[in-house]
């Protein structure tokens, strides 16, 4: 009979004094992406440490004492040992290499996600949110910035993958020993764990507060499995995206609300919150609270320096990926916390819709994170003008170009995903500056000093590691689905000199995971090509839920085991960060093939890149950016088709004409000495181009630059003087929404003429009568572009008008000049907007008009 335990408790290892900094070492993530000190655990037991799962604390916790003694006394261990300790007090009291203006010391950038990918030894991700908001933290330490992450803290997290005999997706829950990852809790002044309580209904949940140190940012985990909750309250932090929309509002309402709270009661005071997708938007909710229970401030006060000061990421291309609640389940756990703020539930709930008059309309936390943020982003240009239109509707009196939607495009932190071996040829002809600052393209520039030579044999190192990894973890599965020594049984799978080609990634519809199998006659002629052979390794989970993506899953394992495919076609299981790095590390191409334009970003092709690996993808997401003859390939057109099986069908022969044509040849086009001299020059050109732009530090440094700075001054501007600006500025949006119908445009005109010249300014005045406004309470822009023939303008550009005169019956004269640029048929429209020096964001009081 099993025996429960009493009490349960975690004991630190006892170290010999020599080898004390390994604890310090194996307490920080800083180990994931310096390879010298993941080298250095792996070299106290390999054995143990592939055991362990590359878990530091769990390996010191069960090395034999024996092993650290030996250690203690190994001088090469311990020069080793001092060198990673030494880079590791230098990085951590490292000088900031960026800032946010504005913010003081006690002020941070607090970064909300729902999801965090830091080690394979933590599974608090699903996929590449996860990996964005884990690179976002270890690239603001890497720039010393003043940020913080907040999540929660699974007992079980996101699933490990187990395929069946016939393919099919089985998920298996882990429960996270926390006594063995390198979390601790946070303490009170009194030394007791620190709890914060969240708003539920008619009952307050009790989480505790847990931290993670990535490098020199903080994350802050919340964890309701206390035994002074209810049971059903415990599971809340149970897993990630687990249970139904009920446990889905509720771990939102932890994320917000908890996450907030818990930033002050640790006394972090964040200048700025930035929302890694909507599941964090009611931290917007309780910052106002507080700020009323503060200053007295109404709603619509306290709402106007909270907005300025919160940033929104969508990563959402289609409507289907937004969650939407149920009004009766918001009252339901929400009621009782926005009526004590003197809320009805329509203005609330509102709040949370495209139409907020419409009471039969869900409500979409990502609607609230929109209206309760002054910024707004894609996370790539070609997502910025799909979330444009995702969300137009928001912002109805706008036109696609002008939906306040920016973009900064993903990245990748390079030095957790470059591998150890290339990382060290960079450092032998560049310096360690990539590492600490690649964004700069000169780094980058002696690469093309690498002899081919010596560039090739580290990628073939590389690519046969993941073949070897490949065959072992095959072979395991068959013996464990009962297939060894049957006629589904491979024998020894995929060649590790042959053309390798990289698909992995989440198993959704859109991701076209199948497309590669339009033609298996013509696929199974490529694969087995007597002197180009070509293999595939496939690799990616599927949501729980969704079973179409699970059958996609099923499908690439049936198609593997097709006697024309066997030893050519691979899908390896368990995908999770440590085979994602040996996927972009050791293959040779890597394909994408999204249905346009349904790819917000993609990242896994930026890690593949700084690796040598070529780019082989539709023209979406990031290559869209990336994409220059020379640099990999582009599958199809760069265009979207309205029928998808007309792109799925011109794709496919894409991929084959180009794999055939183009791809092959090249990869097997050899000098005396075996080496592709053509295809390692295109590498080479890749990374020097690719690494600098897309990597989290230049996209850290453009969330600083052009979101954090300018959040964090309206922060401080308008809560000056007990927030005065922002009841003046309350007062004002009332008195324009109150004024704005009777504004009159009286006239139009121009100075166009019979034949303007495209190069040749054209002046615009226009007459307008304000009603009871003030002249300096609008600002009047034309805009200005090509003309369709249905009289509608792709704006192009914007030019604003000045104000000129007023005449003694308050018509006011307004004129400014733009130049078209460009020939053919143009057109113009005039537009108005609020102004007001406290506004930062014309179009939210959501009161732009045309004449």
């Amino acid at each position: 009979m099993p025996v429960r335990a009493l009490r349960t408790f975690r004991l630190e290892p006892v170290l010999p004094p020599e080898l004390e900094p390994l604890r310090a070492l194996a307490g920080n993530l800083y180990w994931t992406w310096n390879t010298g000190a993941a080298a250095l655990f792996q070299r106290i037991d390999r054995e143990r440490w592939q055991a362990s799962g590359h878990n530091p604390v769990r390996l010191l916790q069960t090395v034999p004492a024996g092993t650290l003694a030996q250690l203690a006394r190994d001088d090469g261990f311990l020069l080793e040992l001092r060198e990673v300790a030494e880079a590791f007090r230098e990085y951590m009291s490292g000088a900031p290499r960026a800032s946010v203006p504005g913010t003081d010391e006690a002020e941070v950038i607090a970064y909300f996600s729902l999801e965090f990918a830091l080690t394979e030894t933590l599974p608090n991700y699903s996929g590449g949110l996860g990996v964005l908001a884990g690179d976002h933290l270890k690239s603001a330490s890497d720039l010393g910035l003043p940020l913080v992450g907040v999540g929660l803290l699974y007992q079980q997290g996101y699933f490990q993958q187990v395929l069946g005999p016939d393919g099919w997706q089985r998920e298996e829950y882990d429960d996270i020993d926390v006594a063995s990852q390198p979390v601790r809790r946070v303490r009170d002044g009194r030394g007791e764990p620190l709890t914060v309580q969240v708003p539920f209904d008619s009952r307050d949940v009790q989480a505790s507060v847990w931290r993670l140190d990535v490098g020199r940012t903080p994350l802050f985990l919340l964890d309701s499995n206390l035994e002074s909750n209810h049971a059903d309250d415990r599971a809340i932090s149970g897993r990630l995206y687990g249970g139904d929309l009920e446990t889905r509002i509720q771990q939102e309402m932890l994320l917000g609300i908890g996450g907030i709270r818990a930033l002050r009661a640790m006394g972090l005071r964040p200048a700025v919150c930035h929302m890694n997708e909507g599941h964090s938007a009611l931290l917007g909710v309780d910052r106002i609270r507080t700020l009323m229970e503060e200053t007295g401030a109404s709603f619509d006060e306290a709402r106007l320096p909270v907005s300025a000061a919160t940033v929104f990421t969508t990563h959402t291309a289609v409507a289907a990926g937004i969650d939407l609640f149920p009004p009766d389940l918001v009252r339901k756990h929400l009621g009782h916390y926005y009526t004590s703020m003197g809320l009805d539930d329509h203005t609330f709930i509102g709040l949370g819709r495209t139409h907020p008059g419409d009471d039969n309309e869900p409500f979409s936390m990502a609607q609230l994170g929109l209206r309760l943020s002054g910024y707004r982003n894609g996370v790539s240009r070609v997502h910025r003008t799909v979330s444009r239109r995702l969300w137009a509707s928001t912002w109805p009196d706008l036109p696609i170009e002008q939906v306040p939607i920016d973009s900064i495009t993903n990245g990748v932190h390079l030095p957790t995903w470059v591998s150890h071996e290339m990382g060290n040829l960079y450092d032998r002809y560049i310096g360690a500056g990539w590492r600490s600052d690649p964004a700069r393209p000169e780094i980058w520039g002696g690469l093309s000093e690498v002899p081919a030579q010596e560039l090739w044999e580290v990628h073939e190192r590389q690519r046969e590691r993941l073949i070897n990894r490949a065959r072992l973890q095959h072979r395991d599965s068959s013996i464990r689905l009962g297939l060894a020594g049957t006629s589904e049984s491979w024998g020894q799978v995929l060649d590790p000199g042959a053309l390798t080609i990289g698909f992995a990634r989440r198993f959704a519809g859109y991701k076209r995971a199948t497309l590669l199998f339009r033609n298996p006659k013509r696929l199974a002629r490529l694969l087995n090509h007597p002197e180009r052979p070509i293999q595939f390794v496939f690799a990616g989970k599927a949501h729980p839920r969704d079973e179409p993506a699970k059958q996609l899953i099923r499908e690439v394992v049936e198609m593997s085991r097709r006697p024309e495919f066997r030893d050519r076609l691979v899908l390896l299981e368990r995908y999770d960060i440590e085979l994602a790095r040996a996927l972009v590390q050791g293959t040779d191409v890597w394909m994408n093939t999204p249905l346009r334009p349904l790819e917000a970003s993609g990242t896994s092709g930026m890690k593949a890149a700084a690796n040598g690996v070529l780019n082989f993808s539709v023209m979406d997401g990031w290559w869209s950016e990336a994409y220059r003859p020379g640099l990999g390939w582009a599958i199809g057109r760069d265009r979207a088709d309205d029928d998808p099986e007309v792109q799925d069908t011109i794709d496919a022969e894409s991929i084959y004409d180009l794999l055939e044509q183009e791809v092959a040849p090249a990869f097997y086009e050899r000098d005396v000495d075996g080496v592709p001299v053509r295809w390692v020059e295109w590498m080479k050109r890749s990374i020097m181009t690719l690494a600098p732009q897309f990597n989290t530090n230049r996209m850290v440094s453009e969330y600083a630059r052009g979101a954090y700075a300018p959040a964090a001054a309206s922060w401080h501007r308008l809560r000056e003087d007990g927030l005065r600006p922002a009841r003046a500025l309350s007062a004002w949006l009332t008195r324009m929404a109150a004024g704005w119908q009777a504004i009159k445009v009286l006239s139009v005109e121009d100075d166009l003429g019979e034949a303007p010249s495209s190069n040749a300014p054209v002046t615009v005045t226009v007459q307008a009568h304000f009603g009871a406004l003030q002249h300096t309470d609008v600002r009047l822009d034309v805009a200005f572009g090509p003309a369709l023939r249905s009289g509608e303008i792709e704006i192009a550009g914007m030019a604003p008008l000045a104000f000129q005169e007023m005449r003694e019956d308050g018509t006011c004269r307004f004129a400014g000049t733009f130049v078209a640029g460009t020939g053919g048929r143009m057109g113009y429209a005039i537009r108005l907007t609020p102004a007001h020096p406290d506004l930062r964001d014309p179009f939210l009081p959501g009161l732009a008009r045309w004449a």
